[in-house]
């Protein structure tokens, strides 16, 4: 009975979130000069893809119940690393897109390492991290720039029609491609990896641990389960989430730029995205597909501030009101709670 009310909760979390997505962007093309198309939808989805994939990357530290403090870092530091390495022959191309997406898994491995063996807070560790991830980032892209391959930039920031028409995948002209033509790539890209990554990970054992951990981790430590194996491997799956993102970024600007500002808005509105998307501060509950529809609900936020020529010195205001407004979401159930013992009914 606990685990279905559990499930509910979050299901409610999970439902309310797509519903509330669905009402501000439905305004929003509603409002929109040019709403209701494609080339709304796809310049929508390219200025969201990295804020999904950080979100996604924080997601999972959340669930054991902490924070990640360093994904911002280390999505800028897979983006600095893309913008040297991601260019020349379709082979180099693949080796830098290998080796980013490597370093900041790496990086992300080496979080769990040092929370599970240097027995140190994940928010203490990974502010540290985050830090040595944004050195890393001035050293190898000391100012803006980059060369990352047009082509590319192309394929992957456009939609499905302009990806088959750069590299020739399958005919066009099929039938059963015409409907789906319009879809952006951006947009598909946030759904394979959602898809295909986050939803097999969560069925296996370190998958369930990761919860069991963030529910009671006492209880998971007499069950047997792998504690220590878990955690690190949910800091190196959200290592992997946000060098995901870095590179994804590196790629839609065509260039790199290790901006400390910009790593720790990443953050802190991935942890926003995170309890807009039904996932508990707690830990133990929720999951990255809500956090996906939570970023997105924050970037269609800032989507308003163009259409409704909001001033851009008012812009931070906003955006730390909503974050405000967020984590007071997440901390709303624990002002609740009468005995501790209801925050694991």
């Amino acid at each position: 009975m606990s685990a279905l009310s559990t499930n509910m909760r979050q299901n409610r979390g999970l439902y309310g979130a797509v519903i509330l997505l669905s009402i501000i962007y439905l305004i929003y093309n509603i409002l929109h000069p040019r709403g209701f198309s494609s080339a709304v939808l796809i310049q929508n989805a390219n200025e969201s893809v990295a804020i999904v994939f950080v979100a996604m990357a924080q997601t999972i530290p959340v669930l054991l119940g902490g924070l990640d403090l360093s994904v911002g870092a280390v999505m800028t530091l897979a983006a600095c690393i893309a913008s040297v390495l991601v260019n020349g022959s379709p082979l180099q191309i693949v080796f830098g897109m290998v080796v980013t997406l490597a370093a900041g898994t790496a990086f992300g491995l080496c979080n769990g390492l040092i929370v599970v063996y240097g027995r140190i807070q994940p928010i203490i560790a990974t502010l540290a991290t985050g830090a040595i991830a944004i050195g890393l980032a001035l050293f190898i892209r000391p100012k803006p720039g980059g060369d990352i391959d047009g082509d590319l930039n192309w394929a992957l920031t456009n939609s499905l029609w302009d990806f088959v028409e750069t590299y020739g995948l399958f005919d066009p002209d099929a039938p059963w491609f015409a409907p789906v033509a319009w879809i952006p790539v951006p947009l598909l890209i946030i759904l394979v990896f959602g898809v295909c990554v986050w939803l097999p990970f969560r069925r296996t054992v370190l998958g369930r641990t990761i919860y069991a951990i963030g529910s009671a981790e006492g209880a998971a430590f007499m069950s047997g389960l792998p504690i220590n194996r878990a955690k690190v491997a949910a800091f190196t799956l959200g290592g992997f989430f946000a060098s995901c993102g870095g590179l994804y970024l590196a790629i839609q600007t065509a260039s790199g730029n290790a901006d400390i500002t910009q790593a720790g808005a990443y953050t802190l509105n991935s942890i926003a995205a995170v309890v807009l998307g039904g996932t508990s501060l707690l830990g133990g509950m929720g999951g990255a597909i809500g956090s996906l529809i939570g970023a997105l609900i924050l970037r269609v936020i800032s989507f308003y501030f163009r259409i409704l020529s909001i001033d851009p010195l008012l812009q931070p205001l906003v955006e730390g009101i909503v974050l405000l407004a967020a984590v007071s979401l997440g901390a709303f159930r624990v002002l609740r709670v009468k005995n501790r013992l209801e925050l694991f009914r």
